[in-house]
């Protein structure tokens, strides 16, 4: 019987060899393929959870610009208030002075002056913070990520501190050169409107595009300016020297300037606007609403031609400004903060940054 079964193994030796080969290449395959998929497992799930705190840092970041852009709003009303202070006059007028006609005539440039810089300078403040704060936010996030392994902070507190404090251009010299263009072309359009002279809602509306488009095409300087001082140099100019933080801060400088000369940068600040005066006007058609009728005899085009003497839309126009730069979240601010436009540049300018490419240039 032994005899047998070994006269048979010897005959198809071969077979045998061949079918414990296939059969060993199986099992160590086997083996080989459940270690690869072991190890992609484990790659996706440290993928999704470094992707899961990405977001939620990116998230934690947002709300950190929200809450910068409140905070900064009081600052930037009393800024504009300051150097455009139609109180006063307002106070002189209660006076009965002579010169009463030439008094509204003030009242009338400083109020729409200040209420269309209200509006630049609360768009520009939104979407600036978005930039720097999302930058900071991803070399935040690459500061503390696993694997930096003690390497020099990218963006370390004082250098924080450093370049956050650019923002002052924009309440500063930014903002006194934007009340200059938005005056002037202020007087182009109204300087000559008489006082007594009724607007409609319409007659309103082309008079602030036309204010628009002369501070938006008319000027040397792009809208970017305002925002951010063109002095590339400026802290290369310090006696002492720069000091390593002076270089970063300049690189975070640089960054932003690329970012506000982008063409998606200018897409998103146009966007504000446009629902930022949008928003304006419909908190101005709120006073031109017609007397309550028992019949529906008025019309649609007689509603839309209801109208005011333009003494009479100044004082609306001149409070404004305590809406649109008010740290109590309001419509218009909501109408910002909220934009989809903004978010989706808010990711990704941090996309951008938080990437560990970024390390590498």
């Amino acid at each position: 019987m032994f005899s047998s079964a070994w006269n048979f193994v010897k005959r198809h030796k071969r077979k045998f060899i061949f079918a414990g080969a296939v059969v060993g290449g199986v099992y160590f395959l086997g083996k080989y393929a459940q270690k690869m998929i072991r190890e992609l497992q484990e790659k996706e799930a440290t993928e999704y959870i470094a992707q899961a705190r990405r977001q939620f840092h990116f998230e934690s970041n947002q709300r950190t610009c929200n809450m910068t852009v409140l905070s900064m709003l009081p600052p930037l009303r009393e800024a504009i208030v300051s150097q455009l202070n139609s109180e006063s006059l307002t106070a002189l007028l209660k006076t009965k002075p002579a010169n009463k006609l030439e008094i509204w005539e003030d009242l009338k440039i400083i109020s729409f002056t200040r209420t269309v810089v209200a509006v630049y300078s609360t768009c520009m403040l939104v979407v600036l913070l978005r930039v720097q704060l999302n930058i900071i936010g991803g070399y935040l996030y690459l500061d503390n990520s696993v694997g930096k392994n003690g390497t020099t902070p990218l963006a370390p507190p004082d250098v924080q501190q450093q370049y956050l404090s650019s923002i002052q251009h924009l309440l500063g010299d930014g903002l006194t050169e934007l009340m200059t263009v938005v005056k002037k072309a202020v007087q182009n359009s109204l300087g000559g409107v008489s006082l007594k002279q009724s607007l409609s809602m319409l007659e309103l509306e082309q008079q602030l595009s036309w204010i628009r488009a002369e501070v938006e095409s008319g000027s040397e300087r792009s809208l970017s300016w305002y925002m951010l001082a063109d002095d590339e140099n400026a802290l290369a100019d310090q006696a002492c020297g720069l000091t390593e933080n002076d270089i970063m801060t300049i690189k975070l400088l640089n960054e932003t300037r690329d970012m506000l000369d982008s063409p998606d940068f200018s897409t998103v600040l146009n966007a504000c606007l446009h629902r930022g005066f949008s928003r304006l006007l419909d908190n101005l058609a709120e006073f031109f609403r017609p007397p309550p009728v028992t019949h529906l005899q008025i019309s649609n085009s007689l509603l839309s031609a209801v109208s005011l003497p333009l003494a009479k839309i100044i004082p609306i126009i001149n409070g404004q400004i305590n809406t649109i730069c008010s740290e109590t979240p309001s419509h218009f601010v909501q109408d910002l903060l909220l934009n989809d436009q903004v978010k989706e540049f808010a990711a990704n300018v941090y996309e951008t940054f938080s990437a560990p490419q970024e390390l590498q240039k």
